[in-house]
């Protein structure tokens, strides 16, 4: 299906952003009406429009996309409804610690591929079109708001119950 290099790339990246963008969700409704469910409604609407974004730059390089790998994204993010709502450990506290880590974990693989799509920008037209130091940026703004979020949540789930 894919021919070039930056076709698998894009595609590869959509998959994680589609597991990512479901995650933010996830982690939000499951603390809706908490400071955590009020970040991570920031958040989610910010990771949705990076993976809007990606969309459009594959459309404008006539990429498409890869039914395996959204279909792999989909399945994954399911999985992980089980596994991060605590259900596997019956620590629910555990599952959000894990989610979040998961998502900022993501969050880095997308920086990198804004900062993978910079340095050839001047190759391929349709880069010129995407404010890439902008996309960034703001992926870097994620990445600090999901460490402190997974900080909070590390202590909350790992610290001692009988202290």
């Amino acid at each position: 299906m894919a021919d070039r290099p930056i076709d698998v790339y894009l595609n590869d990246h959509l998959g994680g952003a589609m597991l990512g963008s479901d995650l933010a969700e996830q982690i939000r409704d499951q603390h809706e009406g908490t400071p955590l469910g009020e970040t991570m409604s920031r958040v989610a609407e910010e990771i949705e429009e990076d993976r809007e974004t990606l969309l459009g730059l594959m459309d404008e390089l006539g990429i498409e996309r890869n039914p395996v790998k959204q279909v792999t994204g989909w399945l994954a993010e399911k999985a992980s409804r089980v596994k991060f709502s605590g259900a596997t450990s019956g620590e629910p506290d555990q599952g959000t610690l894990m989610a979040i880590e998961s998502l900022r974990l993501g969050v880095a693989g997308k920086k990198c591929l804004w900062l993978a799509l910079r340095e050839v920008r001047n190759e391929h037209d349709a880069l010129a079109t995407v404010d890439l130091d902008l996309l960034i940026e703001r992926a870097g703004a994620q990445e600090e708001t999901l460490e402190l979020e997974r900080i909070a949540a590390a202590v909350k789930a790992l610290g001692r119950s009988d202290a």
